[in-house]
């Protein structure tokens, strides 16, 4: 229980936000890409904030370049303290590279690797709708659950035509040089996935929250109105996201954060203790 190990911290003040596992109020935490976590590392983070954590992201494809013998004792570990653990968006690499059947043996090796979640970069891949939501429930029915990540600008080539009869044959336009803003596609195609199995939906952070001064509520509103706190994720690159997002949306929304942000995240999830943007723990408590 939390309320064993950190004196500061009960889940039961909040009890709209239960204990581990959650499926809202999520902290997704980023795995080894911008610089290398350690076994002894994440052990030190699962120890010390494991209860904060709930799931370990393997980002930008950095599983594919790590030992397997590496990532099983990392997934192993993260299991042992209820920690779920996601492939990055490397999925769409595989599909271009060896096509249906290769995907199919990747998502093989993730289960056997013991990932709970892969994720489908829903814009890189460049596939028809019905494509991807075959892609969705091979994952589904691989036994692994599905997070696919949705932008908000589609290539103008992919962006159906506002006339034409729903199931018509449309002849495929030439690939276009330009992305254009659309966030009724990026709903409709969000929800397809989630009728087809898809466990959450990741909202790529370019042009909708990578920095704080550039923030787009109106699109983060849509979006959430539309699919619900609990069926999506944003990304908080810094403090600043991360407390706009608790104080409009509260501590239910699912966000995914850099390992050196979970406590700072925690307190404002739970008591506020990180306000004022700057660490309610100073920089050398955990020297990683």
């Amino acid at each position: 229980m939390a309320g064993h190990y950190y004196r500061w911290k009960s889940f039961e003040e909040n009890e709209d936000r239960p204990e581990k596992p959650r499926r809202y109020g999520v902290t997704e935490m980023r795995g080894p890409r911008y610089s290398v976590l350690s076994q002894n590392v994440l052990q030190e983070i699962f120890e010390s904030m494991g209860q904060f954590v709930d799931g370990l992201k393997f980002s930008g494809g950095s599983n594919s370049l790590i030992p397997k013998s590496f990532i099983k004792q990392a997934i192993e570990m993260a299991h042992e303290h209820d920690v779920y653990v996601s492939t990055g968006d490397w999925a769409e690499h595989v599909l271009r590279s060896g096509g249906p059947s290769a995907f199919k043996e990747y998502v093989e090796e993730c289960k056997q690797l013991g990932f709970d979640t892969i994720e489908l970069n829903a814009n890189l891949l460049e596939v028809p709708e019905d494509t991807l939501l075959r892609y969705v429930r091979m994952i589904k029915s691989g036994g692994l659950r599905a997070k696919p990540i949705f932008a908000v600008k589609f290539n103008k080539s992919d962006i159906p035509g506002r006339n034409r009869a729903f199931g018509s044959y449309v002849v495929p336009e030439p690939r276009s040089s330009e992305f254009v803003e659309d966030i009724d596609l990026l709903i409709r195609k969000a929800e397809r996935c989630l009728e087809a199995g898809a466990d959450t939906i990741m909202i790529d952070a370019d042009d909708v929250c990578k920095y704080a001064d550039s923030l787009r509520a109106d699109i983060i509103a849509r979006v959430i109105g539309r699919l619900g706190v609990e069926k999506t994720m944003f990304e908080a690159s810094d403090a600043k996201l991360a407390e706009w997002f608790i104080k409009r949306y509260g501590p239910n929304v699912n966000l995914y954060v850099d390992h050196s942000q979970v406590m700072d995240l925690e307190c404002l999830r739970g008591r506020h203790l990180g306000k004022d943007h700057k660490s309610v723990l100073s920089s050398s408590y955990f020297l990683f």
